[in-house]
């Protein structure tokens, strides 16, 4: 991965903020990762080869990790890249924490337990995930990913008309055409924002379900945005409506909706009971009129609790001190 000194979207992201954090609270962080990663760090190492296929690439990125590890001696090793890098470094005594953002493969979690001997924990970014993780055995703990908070500036309340916000790539799994059927139904304006497939069945699926309805009834869609036209959508938007149709191990849109104090209407799937308060931060619904129902009642909800919920529970500082505290559970001294 490339770790970027700015703000990103996906695990780059996460990895670049925990890093500043760490240093901020005095500690020593040493990163392996690609040669262009721009986020400052104590001791830089660079993987071989960007190349993650076939057993030679594996094998050349776990030695370099393990020649990092032996040149900068680590209190904690924590991953957030493939787990079959940390092949060479299983039965050693360093304290290792892998974490899964997407679904792990239960097998390879077995046998990575087996041969660490103790040293190896696992994290999932929800509960949901650490769940499905347990599966394959070893000791989990869910560790949700997290926003820059300042990144994501508090709006108080929005104008009574406010459009509604789609936030997701326009695949038949995130449900666009769903949220197009609230709106609609509802009478409110929506937003679309995020990326489409030109390919396949989704290409297919936009054709024939969201692009007849784009230009009328206040239906609008953007394609890709950035992030400063992202925090301005969801500044001036009543909520966030991504009906998902799948188990989403996390859902960051969410968390950056609800930091801007815009709540949330959504589907109870994967981890999104983790990050929404029925009745307080969001809706959950099942269908079109649930969804009509929510738009109906968003006056209800409470926009300075949404942020709050952010700063307490998905904020950099509240995750780096959970995985903080697993260190020194691991019995591993932080050096400061």
């Amino acid at each position: 991965m490339t770790v970027p000194s700015h703000e990103t979207d996906g695990v780059e992201a996460i990895v670049a903020m925990l890093i500043r954090e760490y240093r901020s609270m005095g500690h020593t962080v040493a990163l392996i990762a690609k040669e262009n990663s721009a986020v400052p760090v104590d001791q830089r190492f660079i993987w071989p080869t960007d190349d993650v296929s076939g057993f030679l690439n594996t094998w050349k990125n776990a030695r370099a990790l393990r020649a990092a590890v032996d040149a900068f001696s680590p209190d904690v090793l924590h991953s957030f890249s493939r787990l079959a890098y940390l092949l060479l470094l299983l039965p050693s005594s360093v304290a290792k924490v892998m974490s899964f953002q997407q679904r792990p493969d239960a097998k390879q979690v077995r046998w990575s337990r087996r041969f660490s001997r103790g040293t190896l924990r696992f994290t999932g970014s929800s509960e949901y995930l650490a769940t499905v993780g347990r599966r394959g055995g070893g000791k989990w703990r869910a560790i949700p990913n997290f926003v820059d908070v300042e990144n994501y500036p508090f709006v108080p309340a929005v104008a009574p008309n406010a459009p509604l916000l789609f936030l997701s790539r326009l695949d038949s799994i995130n449900a666009p055409h769903l949220a197009i059927a609230i709106a609609r139904k509802a009478e409110r304006p929506l937003i679309l924002a995020g990326e489409r497939n030109d390919l396949g069945d989704e290409a297919d699926y936009f054709n024939r379900e969201i692009a007849p309805h784009l230009g009328r009834d206040g239906i609008e869609w953007l394609g890709a945005i950035d992030h400063a036209q992202k925090v301005s959508l969801l500044s001036r938007a009543a909520a966030l409506l991504v009906p998902i149709q799948w188990d989403n191990p996390f859902g960051a849109p969410f968390v950056e909706a609800l930091a801007t104090g815009c709540p949330v209407i959504t589907c109870a799937r994967g981890a999104l009971p983790e990050i929404i308060t029925p009745n307080r931060t969001g809706f959950f619904i099942t269908n079109t009129a649930d969804g009509v129902r929510a738009v109906s009642q968003l006056a209800t909800l409470d926009r300075a609790g949404c942020r709050a919920d952010v700063v307490n529970q998905f904020s950099v500082r509240a995750c780096a001190e959970q995985y903080l505290a697993l260190y020194v559970e691991m019995n591993t001294p932080i050096h400061e």
